[in-house]
Order: structure tokens, then sequence, then C-alpha cells
């Protein structure tokens, strides 16, 4: 089918043209609009659908529950809000806990129903924290490094972990780095770290720093922490959770000059995420929404209530560029996870997932394989 007469968002700019798709995938990029017949556009904006890499839940559901349905709910939720690729991050919980979930992702992963977004990953968000910055995780479930245990987890997901967190000051960090990154993204998250142990993570293997500011020492002159060993290195990419509460404008402002050109949008979303102010939980532990922010019972901050997408407008709004904050929402995740060469673009060859939108980013329609949700 032929779409025409669009603003299409390639390689970080908007270019007039059309396109086609062909069995759910993109197969010509026009500069010159046909005049075959194809459905018009009408000068609106497309951008490829967004990917959330680091996502717990929504609609009331939790990826940790290890609940099918659950899964099919959220997924559907994300699918409609142009979130149309995810990778849900499980929590610091019991390892047989664990193995429910990932085995409920690979079915989702294999089941692939309509209307669903589709899952490209899993983020293995503990437990191998630090407790001084475990945040909202559980602390009754964390444990040291262990490789053999991550790597019985990884094969029960069928290679589905993409992403693996770490505090980079605990005992065996490097080791299990080193490791682990010959299989996955290696993160440094829910850290208490100095310079020096983040940088020995990162020499290790390490290039990703989960929900940058977050759970992690902040910078400090005589301190950098893990955000300064992070920003000096070209390869590691730098999450942010722009939901308008976890961080100020103007850190995110300074996050992308940190780190430019790796960042990356996620939406650190909980089951209570698309849904009314009240009692909910995670990992175990009670959660409070209340006027759109979700904390513990003692005050934590916890995740998100917010999608990806509104996180990417959201951003805009804080004074990103438009393109940047589209790239931080699709390519760099969708690399992240090693999905780039079938998500995050829309380039020949790729799924043809994306998002018809006006010039401030609200969306119009969401398409999955080129298929109108």
């Amino acid at each position: 089918m032929l779409f025409k007469n669009a603003n299409i968002f390639m390689r970080g700019a908007f270019q007039h043209g059309a396109f086609r798709v062909e069995n759910g995938r993109f197969t010509e990029i026009l500069n010159a609009v046909p005049d075959d017949s194809g459905m018009d556009l009408e000068n609106q904006y497309v951008i490829p659908g967004l990917v959330d890499i680091h996502n717990h839940g929504n609609s009331g559901a939790d990826f940790s529950d290890g609940d099918y349905d659950g899964l099919v709910k959220m997924a559907e939720y994300l699918a409609k809000n142009g979130v149309t690729s995810f990778a849900p991050a499980s929590m610091t919980l019991p390892y047989n806990v664990l193995e429910t979930a990932y085995k409920t992702a690979v079915q989702l992963k294999k089941a692939q129903p309509s209307g669903c977004a589709r899952l490209m990953g899993i983020q293995m968000e503990g437990p191998f924290f630090s407790e001084k910055k475990k945040g909202a995780q559980n602390g009754a479930y964390l444990k040291l490094p262990d490789f053999d245990a991550f790597k019985r987890l990884y094969d029960v997901s069928e290679g589905l972990i993409r992403i693996a967190d770490i505090a980079a000051e605990l005992p065996g960090a490097a080791d299990f780095a080193e490791k682990a990154a010959k299989l996955c993204t290696v993160s440094i998250a829910h850290t208490d770290c100095t310079y020096a142990d983040a940088c020995a993570v990162f020499d290790a293997g390490a290039t990703h720093l989960t929900h940058l500011y977050n759970a992690m020492p902040g910078i400090h002159h005589r301190k950098p922490g893990p955000i300064g060993a992070g920003s000096e290195r070209g390869n590691v990419v730098a999450e942010l959770i722009c939901d308008g509460q976890h961080i100020h404008p103007s850190a995110v402002r300074m996050a992308f000059k940190l780190f430019p050109g790796r960042i990356c949008l996620v939406s650190d979303a909980l089951r209570c995420c698309g849904m009314p102010d009240g009692q909910y939980t995670l990992g175990g532990q009670d959660v409070f929404l209340s006027g759109g922010v979700a904390k513990l019972a003692d005050g934590t901050l916890a995740g998100s209530a917010t999608n990806l997408y509104d996180c990417m407008r959201k951003a805009v709004e804080f004074g990103i560029p438009k393109e940047q904050a589209i790239l931080a929402a699709t390519v760099i995740p969708a690399r992240e996870i090693g999905r780039a060469d079938e998500i995050g673009a829309i380039e020949p060859g790729r799924l043809a997932d994306f998002v018809v939108c006006d010039e401030a980013l609200q969306r119009k329609a969401v398409y999955l394989g080129g298929v109108r949700l």
C-alpha cells in the first residue's frame, strides 16, 4: 500500500514524500509524491512507532505478575498510545518469580496477538542492586552479582533478556559485566558506586545507565560518580524518565548535553499507568498514586504513571528539539536492545510500525505492520 503526501521522519529529520508498505514492512521511501492511488496523509507527520525498553506495566497489570492476559493488556495499551515495541522490565524478586514472568514474555513474543505492541526484549532490573539505592525495589530479594543465575534466566527467556542491570560497587560486578556483555547490554543501575567503580564496570563491558539521575549518586565536582563516568564514554547510553516528576526540566536539558545522541527516553511506567488514583503494588510493595505521582508508603518515588509517548512530548515541552526527542524514543532504544534492524526507523525492510501525528506530535493514528489500529 502507498502512503503519500506526508512529512516522514528519517535519519533524524523530516522530509516530504511517500512510502510503500508490503507484507507488514516498509519497502520503498519516495521523495516525490507519485500519482498512484494510495492513502493521502494530507501533509501530516509520520514518525516510527516508539520503543519503550523500561516499562513495568499499565492498566492494572505488571510484567512481574507473570500473567499472560495482563501482559496482553499492557501491550494493547502501549500500541494504542503509539508505543509499538517494548522490552518490559522485571523487578527485584525471587528467581522463580522472574522465571515465570520471562516464560510469559516468550509466550507473548511467539504469539504476537493483533493490536498489541511487539515484545522485543526484557530488561532485567534487579536483583543485583545496592541496598542504599534500592529505591522502590524490594530489599528483601537483593542479591550479589551471580552470572550463573543470570545465565539460567537468560536461557529461560530464550535470549529475550536484552538489558541486565547491576550496581557497579558490588563484589563481582566487573566480572559479571564482562561475561554478560557477550549476551546482552549491561547497565549500571540502583547503585551507590564511585566514579572508579563505574569506570571499572564500563571498562569490563557495560554500555548503559538505567534511569539517569534516579537511584544513583548525583554529580559532585569532586565525586563525578557514574554519571561523570558514563558521560565521557561515547558508547554509553543513558535512560531518562521524562514524565515531569522524576527529573527537573533543567536536568533533562543537561542530560541531553552530557550524553549527545546517547539519551534513551523510557517511561518506567507502573501498573497504575492509565489508571485512576489509588493503591497499587510493585514488587510486593504498596504503591500509592495521587495526582499522577506514584510513591511507596514511606514517600519514596516509585516508577512513573506516564506512557513513553507522553514522555517524548514532555521532553519537547522542556526544550529538547523535536528531532532529538523522537530519536531518543525510537532509534536509540531499538539499538540498545539489539533490534535496530527490525524496529525504530522508517526504512526499507523494517517493520511498518508508525504513528501519524500533527506538527506538535499529537497522535492521529497508529499503524502496526502497516495496519491501522
